[in-house]
């Protein structure tokens, strides 16, 4: 049902800023989360980069920042590994064989994209030079939809005791805010803090 609706808004978004109704590009991101207690051990994991216990999202967004795909695992999962499912579920749902991504998830995972999927994976690195914090064209995209994301009070963790149960609550955390960008007409600088205990 999330997913429908997830769809059906985001082609509003897109039509109302005068884009092509399915995106044809993305950006992917991942986000190491702490869980609760209720999280059972099978599916929860170390983030040791991030050190953090819990669980790691994975997002596909298009350029605009929209929710296309999540999928939720253990933290414990490398970027270039967890990443799979999410660019499979994105290539089995959208039309989006351009994905762009930092450098966590070079490596063998480009060359997979492309062989599996016919889909480039587009590493956008930092530059050597770059001296404290630059935001840089396409991952802020997705970083900022985190972002958006973490503000809602029931994602500041993992609470849910099945991933799935997870990747439903942040698709309606993305329907909230696809929902109020169409009322506002624009994406907020920062969206207030919401409260989801809405069951897929």
């Amino acid at each position: 049902m999330t997913d429908r609706i997830l769809t059906e808004l985001r082609e509003q978004v897109r039509l109302a800023h005068d884009r092509q109704p399915e995106p044809t590009a993305g950006i992917i991101d991942s986000q190491s989360v702490r869980a609760a207690d209720t999280v059972h051990r099978d599916t929860r994991g170390y983030d040791s980069g991030k050190k953090v216990n819990g669980r790691k999202r994975f997002i596909v967004t298009d350029t605009l920042g929209l929710l296309v795909t999540v999928w939720v695992l253990a933290a414990s999962w490398q970027d270039r590994d967890g990443a799979k499912g999410a660019l499979l579920a994105t290539y089995m749902g959208t039309p989006i064989r351009h994905v762009f991504a930092d450098s966590g998830f070079a490596g063998r995972l480009v060359d997979w994209a492309r062989d599996m999927l016919r889909t480039t994976l587009e590493i956008i690195r930092k530059p050597a030079d770059q001296q404290g914090f630059v935001v840089h064209r396409r991952r802020w995209v997705v970083e900022r939809t985190l972002a958006w994301l973490t503000t809602h009070r029931r994602l500041a963790r993992d609470y849910e005791t099945q991933p799935a149960t997870s990747e439903a609550i942040i698709r309606w955390a993305a329907i909230a805010g696809m929902l109020a960008r169409l009322t506002r007409g624009g994406p907020a600088t920062r969206q207030q803090r919401r409260t989801l205990n809405t069951p897929d």
